[in-house]
């Protein structure tokens, strides 16, 4: 895999910012400071806490499509994708063609960035006119809500719209091993937008061609243990605004829940598959 140093990749002055945010504590810096402290800014009402409620152990399970077979036009498993795009706008892929490598060399090395010192991390700090970098995206106003985790996001392509300066050195190899990870994850998104352009009846590269600028970002997200977990989430309830969200949970975790039939609904990791989110745009 080849370099992405400053001296290989050119950024573009004119590359967008997205939405602005106001400056709030690092999560996992509050938890060192004191493992009890929850500051009411991140503490939900009750209400909002009951409706996310996950549902029994017997609830269904998202469905896996398998993208090899994708590949190759088999009807039946664009017919499985139509439905699971229709009745759960959730899926998980299997045979996508993402080493398994690159995938476990992905979630070590994300582990290994934020158990750095705040200071390191901190180099790359998320400035209040963007969401490139890390810290906390989307605060809009001094009475949100807050989540309970952290992020580090990245434009990835089109290349010139990469802020290089938000690109960790530390882990030693981590702007390899991210470029890896993107690479693969756009292979994976061209398939997709592919297939969802035959199940909707248009020629096969229909959608791509609707996303020749397509802006892919890269979203990790910690989340600090918390003493009072029945009181905060991770990540509130939303639907993505993007086309698609290709993502990775590890392999031991299941936080991840969607909305299904009016209940949420526990996504159980399935060894090297990825999670894959209907957006809002391919929604509409």
């Amino acid at each position: 895999m080849g370099s992405i140093s400053d001296e290989t990749v050119v950024e573009n002055v004119d590359a967008p910012t997205y939405v602005p945010s106001l400056p709030v504590p690092n999560v996992q810096e509050l938890v060192k400071e004191d493992p009890l402290q929850v500051p009411d800014r991140y503490v939900r009402d009750q209400d909002d806490i009951l409706q996310v409620n996950v549902m029994s152990w017997l609830s269904p399970e998202i469905p896996i499509i398998d993208l090899s077979l994708l590949s190759k036009g088999d009807k039946e498993e664009l017919n499985k994708l139509d439905l699971a795009c229709k009745e759960w706008g959730f899926f998980q892929v299997v045979n996508h063609g993402v080493a398994k490598k690159v995938l476990q060399d992905m979630e070590d090395a994300t582990a290994e960035f934020f158990e750095q010192p705040f200071e390191e991390k901190n180099k790359y700090a998320m400035p209040p006119d963007d969401i490139q970098g890390y810290g906390h995206a989307y605060v809009v106003s001094e009475e949100q809500t807050l989540d309970w985790s952290d992020a580090l996001i990245l434009v990835v392509y089109p290349a010139q719209y990469r802020k290089l300066k938000f690109w960790p050195s530390t882990p030693k190899g981590y702007k390899d091993i991210i470029e890896a990870y993107s690479e693969g994850v756009k292979d994976v998104g061209v398939e997709l937008l592919r297939s969802f352009s035959t199940i909707m009846g248009m020629d096969q590269d229909a959608l791509l061609g609707l996303h020749e600028e397509l802006v892919q970002a890269l979203r990790v997200n910690y989340y600090p243990e918390c003493s009072r977990p029945d009181q905060v989430l991770g990540i509130s309830p939303h639907s993505d605004t993007s086309t698609i969200t290709i993502l990775i949970q590890e392999h031991d975790k299941h936080g991840l829940q969607i909305k299904h039939n009016g209940g949420w609904v526990p996504v159980k990791p399935v060894p090297d598959a990825l999670v894959v989110n209907v957006g809002d745009v391919i929604e509409v």
